[in-house]
């Protein structure tokens, strides 16, 4: 379907897991808004029973009960259903960074919050997490999604980091980009075990290597050091 057929998309901000304002918006918005969640829902959970590779279009518009055409109203191809994922994920790293400028709360508080929302989507299954995982290892286009996404989040993951650095809480020694890396590194190497154990629920595992990691570099946590 060609793009000049498609409806106009629900915005980044109605993307699942985001909060929409009923209340703004128009009965036919509601209704897009209420169909590209139903799909995406609807996709992960097959991502999860069958993998990936092995999960059509028309399976989940089956599943969603739409026409195959309605898929394509809100997603280009089955890669940009976990580009989705990735915009939630996003989403969540730029609403640190917002949180970190207000100034309200530690620093530390602000990337324990992350971590722990980062690791909700996954955290629904293991077999999710697999599916997710062998995703972005297996196809390119869900591979440069991903990759762009990472990026962008290890940018604004920095900020966060130097926010901390200059408010003492952060050794300021270290460098911001390396400590937004290992962040990223830890969550996603938590994420991989868990997925081949399952328990306990994925939120414990975080919250044990957010502990060890924010141990690390934590201001007070350099004094005794060379």
């Amino acid at each position: 379907m060609s793009d000049s057929h498609q409806e106009r998309p629900a915005s980044l901000t109605e993307t699942p897991g985001a909060a929409p304002h009923p209340s703004g918006m128009g009965r036919r918005q509601r209704r897009a808004v209420e169909t590209r969640v139903r799909l995406f829902r609807c996709a992960l959970q097959l991502f999860a029973k069958r993998g990936f590779a092995n999960v059509t279009v028309e399976a989940i518009t089956e599943a969603a009960d739409v026409g195959k055409g309605t898929f394509f109203n809100y997603f280009k191809t089955k890669d940009h259903v976990l580009g989705v994922m990735a915009e939630i994920q996003l989403g969540k790293v730029r609403e640190a960074v917002a949180a970190a400028g207000h100034g309200k709360q530690s620093i530390r508080t602000v990337l324990h919050r992350m971590v722990l929302r980062l690791a909700e989507e996954p955290g629904r299954s293991p077999d999710l997490a697999r599916a997710m995982i062998s995703s972005f290892l297996a196809n390119e286009g869900v591979r440069k999604i991903i990759e762009r996404n990472l990026r962008e989040g290890r940018k604004l993951a920095a900020e966060v980091i130097a926010a901390g650095q200059k408010l003492g809480e952060i050794d300021p020694r270290l460098k911001k980009e390396r400590i937004a890396l290992q962040l990223m590194q830890t969550l996603m190497g938590t994420v991989l075990i868990w997925s081949l154990n399952g328990e306990p629920a994925l939120q414990a595992w975080v919250e044990d290597s957010f502990q060890h990691f924010w141990r690390a570099i934590g201001a007070s946590s350099q004094e005794s050091k060379p």
